[in-house]
């Protein structure tokens, strides 16, 4: 009987797996591909807008800018963009709670818009200001889809492919890094006179998720949770997982809401006010903070200057950056077959330490490559590795925390505290990182090292290992390590813990 029905089901199976990885396409497309590709498109025309910059400033005073502070202007045209993030990651919890996830996403386009609008018509009206809005625009954007995509696909996804599916954000991101690479390339997008189109291009992907996000299912979690609509959310699981079997998942939906049942939405400070959050608040801050202070996106951001640095010849330049994305994208696609297999934690920790490792060399190889010229492919492949390390384990896995760590009513506010820190130390990296170049040489990547070993030392003592595991039963291991003393400690839905929010 079994092999009657077995044929049968298997073309529903197979639909339904469609569904859910056009879910996931469509918002990571719009999502954190734009993230990838905004960060790398700057760095292809850098020389151009400088340029730019420094001829519209002679045309209106008649002198040219120093030197230093064309260094300055360009800065903050980098340094803008994750200072947008910061501002889209505080307003992305307030999005998520009243429109939704699949709708705030949508509506998060109209800054892409916006901010393409600005960088196609910049250079004609002689205006690096635009450049600078346009920045701080699809900053925004992307600070609101970062928070707001893992979220998604990790409330849509079933448990066992949870790590799986929420590690997708990290390809896309990686994917939107090498197109951005690819584009602005001297032959395509990266030339003199192409710049402002080549900025323009986010307009692409955003167009093709409004395009196919709406006909694609919300996320069954919040309609049943924060909506209360169990018919809608019956409807998006049909449609995610099919017709069959959905009791033990609507079982554990239906546990999770009688837990939140009376209970509003946690705000992002009252995360820091309560005992039963302080395991997850701690490792959201740490992990996230060394994610970003781990100098990994430095590189993208700056990796001409890095490469220049480490002695590549200036024409092959845009080719090695091209590699550097590469292999993120790799090691994302790496991490999303096996983080269900190994674990988040195997991941930080593995991940962490090869950055130590390979900056370490890298930092020797420069300091030695005066006196021995081979060092300067030890160097090369240093970076490469470093690259490697950082997308087996802090390129993805950092991301799905909040989503993991944080019941329903916190998890959009924790969601804001994690992007609004992440996209706080970009700035700062990024406003910086050309200084301590200049201050550093050599030695540019010493305190990132330090910062990797923290997190790697972090991960292995306090962050637990949640893979394969209900959101439910997540809760509760927490609850247990936030009260270790506490020989049989109340479970999640226990009185303590709803008081500890408004009722």
């Amino acid at each position: 009987m079994e092999d009657e029905l077995e044929p049968s089901l298997r073309p529903r199976t197979q639909i339904q797996g469609r569904i859910l990885l056009l879910t996931i396409c469509a918002a990571g497309i719009g999502g954190t591909f734009q993230f990838g590709y905004n960060l790398s498109i700057i760095n292809a025309p850098t020389s151009h807008i400088q340029e730019f910059t420094n001829e519209t400033w002679q045309a209106r005073t008649g002198e040219p800018l120093p030197d230093h502070l064309v260094l300055l202007m360009w800065s903050l045209i980098v340094s803008l963009y994750p200072l947008g993030g910061l501002f889209g990651a505080l307003l992305a919890g307030p999005l998520a709670i009243t429109l939704g996830r699949k709708k705030s996403l949508l509506v998060n386009n109209i800054f892409v818009v916006s901010a393409a609008i600005l960088f196609g018509f910049s250079r004609k009206a002689g205006s690096f200001e635009m450049i600078m809005l346009g920045r701080l625009l699809v900053g925004v954007n992307a600070g609101v889809s970062m928070n707001i995509q893992p979220m998604y696909l990790g409330e849509s996804a079933p448990k066992e492919l949870r790590g799986a599916v929420a590690m997708s954000s990290g390809i896309f991101t990686a994917l939107g890094i090498v197109m951005g690479q690819v584009v602005g390339l001297r032959e395509l997008l990266g030339g003199p006179q192409a710049w402002p189109l080549l900025l323009a291009s986010c307009l692409v992907p955003g167009a093709l998720q409004l395009a196919s996000l709406p006909l694609l299912p919300e996320s069954p979690r919040y309609l049943l949770i924060d909506c209360g609509d169990t018919e809608a959310c019956l409807a998006a699981l049909r449609r995610l997982r099919g017709s069959g079997d959905l009791a033990g998942e609507l079982e554990e939906l239906e546990e999770e809401r009688a837990a939140c049942q009376g209970c509003r939405a946690r705000r992002p400070w009252e995360l820091f006010q309560h005992r039963a959050l302080r395991r997850q608040v701690t490792s959201l801050v740490v992990l996230g903070s060394a994610m970003e202070l781990c100098g990994n996106d430095s590189v993208y951001a700056y990796a001409s200057s890095v490469f220049r640095k480490a002695g590549v010849p200036e024409a092959k330049i845009q080719y090695a950056i091209i590699g550097t994305g590469s292999c993120e994208l790799l090691t994302a696609v790496v991490s999303c077959v096996v983080i269900e297999r190994v674990g988040r934690r195997v991941l930080l920790i593995g991940g962490y330490s090869l950055m130590t490792c390979w900056g370490s060399i890298f930092t020797v190889a420069l300091c030695l490559q005066s006196s021995f010229p081979w060092t300067l492919y030890l160097a090369m492949a240093c970076i490469f590795a470093f690259i490697l390390s950082f997308g087996i384990g802090p390129a993805g896995v950092t991301g799905i925390l909040a989503t993991e760590l944080f019941d329903q009513m916190a998890r959009p506010a924790a969601c804001m505290v994690c992007g609004a820190l992440m996209w706080i130390m970009l700035f700062l990296v990024g406003l910086g990182f050309p200084f301590i170049m200049e201050a550093l040489s050599h030695f540019l990547y010493v305190p990132f090292l330090g910062v990797c070993v923290c997190g790697a030392i972090y991960t292995g003592l306090f962050l637990p290992e949640t893979k394969g595991k209900t959101f439910q039963e997540i809760s509760e291991e927490l609850h247990r390590l936030n009260f270790p003393r506490r020989a049989q400690g109340p479970t999640w839905r226990s009185l303590e813990v709803i008081q500890s929010t408004e009722l």
